[in-house]
């Protein structure tokens, strides 16, 4: 798969707003020469008409995002705040950098990871705004996409072993800015520490609830964080969810034999 064609055709809405702008500038100067055989340029179509800026509609007019987010869109949007966490504590660790290669190799195959890769590379290098990139995703992302991000950009700060404070204050930043409540944020983080009170925060309960409570928190979360939410950006992203919806399993079970119900 050529750079061309896997950045032509992974994209939907993230080709408007502020990601279309980190993208452009990633791609710098060669972008007029990435096609093969006359392909079309970012933000064109062959017929040589621009495409339809979604985001900008979704600003200027107030609307509901009429498009759903493709792999790509996620995939993009991964790697743009990856590139944030990865400088959150002044450098670039290579087990975080290694670590981003491998996830994507196992999510897109190594032909698409070595593409995004390349991308990513460039944009590690912008100075980018946060704000502007996480308020996008919301509006055109959905609530278990953006779940979904959160637990990548932990396992990313966790590569090299200790997640940072800076590390902990970016990410609890970005789920803010990615509409992630408090809750669903503290859910996440639970499953990258090892304490005794995690499966209680997992499952985003109290210690101090009835077994009824716990069983209908389990429920809530089956659902909330079950692979098929993510379904429509692929496969691969399936599996991917799949990590965190055991961790929520385990965390019931855990709960269970402590407690002594079924």
């Amino acid at each position: 798969m050529s750079f061309a064609k896997w950045i032509g055709g992974a994209l939907g809405w993230s080709f408007g707003g502020p990601i279309g702008a980190i993208i452009g500038l990633a791609l710098g100067s060669f972008v007029d020469n990435l096609g093969d055989n006359g392909s079309p340029l970012i933000g064109e179509r062959q017929t040589g008409r621009r495409q339809q800026d979604p985001y900008r509609q979704r600003s200027t007019q107030g609307r509901k995002a009429p498009v759903r987010t493709k792999s790509g869109d996620f995939e993009v949007s991964l790697l743009i705040l990856a590139s944030i966490i990865i400088k959150a504590d002044g450098k670039q660790d290579q087990r975080e950098l290694d670590f981003v290669r491998q996830q994507f190799t196992n999510m897109y195959g190594k032909a698409r990871a070595n593409n995004a890769f390349e991308l990513f590379k460039r944009v590690t290098k912008q100075n980018i705004s946060m704000r502007q990139v996480c308020t996008q995703i919301r509006q055109m992302m959905d609530h278990a996409s953006r779940l979904q991000l959160i637990h990548f950009l932990f396992g990313i700060a966790k590569a090299d072993g200790l997640v940072t404070e800076d590390e902990v204050q970016q990410i609890y930043t970005m789920s803010g800015y990615l509409g992630i409540s408090s809750k669903d944020y503290e859910s996440i983080k639970a499953m990258f520490y090892n304490s005794s009170d995690n499966a209680y925060k997992i499952l985003e309960i109290d210690k101090s609830v009835s077994d009824t409570q716990v069983k209908k928190a389990y429920r809530a979360m089956a659902k909330k964080y079950h692979p098929d939410r993510v379904g429509h950006l692929g496969k691969e992203h399936q599996e991917g969810a799949e990590a965190k919806f055991r961790q929520v399993q385990e965390s019931y079970e855990h709960i269970q034999k402590e407690r002594g119900f079924k």
